[in-house]
């Protein structure tokens, strides 16, 4: 892995950071991509290159880029299409307006900065595209929507690109954490304050005794299945280094559950069992 240079996105904190670490010690010249610059100058002073790219920002994806091509010569092995933030709530108490600036933040600026990537990775003959989806881009989950619909999107972009590359030496994956330890759950309150009016939902008791309690719990206990972001690094570290990556890596074993039980329960009998998660 010596000397090939890697973009990752979403390196404050969580996933992003603990790949961009790793991936420095074995050699690899990363690029730590954060959408605010203090967080950005906080990596610069540990030492890693650290463009500022907010998906939701054109001119920060085309800016950043140039910056790491103006590093690398032009060139760059590997992309990893991380962060990604949730506005928790039910579908219905969900504007449009948080709706779309879910998809452009989840979905659009990735895909942004993933079309400008492959002309560099076709004209230098190799690349991999890692994008991070979740286990809920495999199966809903109540008070999620907004979250889900980017998700499923990804997935089927990513499954597209990846048929489409076939012809070539750009290998495309996906990776699928369940839960993972991360500051999601903190930035995820920051949007449900923002965007939802649950006081004046038809739901407001089910907010108050099950939705809020979640968000606002103050509890260092993990989740179920709930792994380090280190979980993810390990797959992602095979996705780069693979003579062939896979399609498809799983995280946890909330999400090979949740794999397995979507190819094998009819719909009706998922949705049971999703209703009571």
């Amino acid at each position: 892995m010596t000397g090939k240079s890697i973009l990752i996105t979403g390196c404050s904190s969580g996933i992003g950071l603990d790949a961009a670490q790793f991936l420095h010690t074995q050699g690899w010249q990363v690029f730590a991509s954060c959408r605010q610059q203090d967080d950005c100058d906080r990596l610069e002073a540990q030492g890693f290159k650290s463009p500022r790219i907010d998906y939701e920002d054109p001119d920060s994806i085309q800016a950043g880029l140039a910056q790491v091509l103006k590093e690398t010569g032009g060139t760059l092995d590997a992309l990893f299409n991380n962060g990604a933030y949730a506005i928790p709530g039910a579908v219905e108490d969900l504007p449009c307006d948080a709706l779309r600036i879910a998809f452009e933040a989840n979905l659009f600026g990735w895909h942004d900065l993933t079309t400008r990537v492959i002309p560099i990775m076709r004209a230098q003959g190799h690349g991999r595209i890692i994008n991070c989806s979740s286990v809920l881009g495999l199966v809903p989950m109540k008070w999620r929507g907004a979250y889900i619909a980017t998700k499923f999107a990804l997935e089927g972009l990513t499954d597209t690109l990846r048929l489409e590359m076939r012809d070539t030496d750009i290998h495309v994956s996906l990776i699928e954490p369940g839960p993972i330890t991360t500051d999601f759950r903190i930035n995820a309150t920051k949007q449900f304050e923002k965007w939802i009016d649950w006081e004046a939902s038809p739901r407001a008791d089910q907010y108050r005794n099950s939705l809020r309690k979640r968000l606002y719990a103050k509890t260092d206990k993990p989740d179920l299945f709930e792994l380090p972001s280190s979980a993810v690094t390990a797959k992602l570290a095979h996705a780069l280094t693979a003579r062939r990556p896979r399609p498809r890596y799983y995280v946890t074993k909330a999400t090979y559950i949740m794999g397995a039980l979507r190819r094998i329960l009819p719909t009706r009998q998922l949705d049971w069992i999703l209703a009571k998660s």
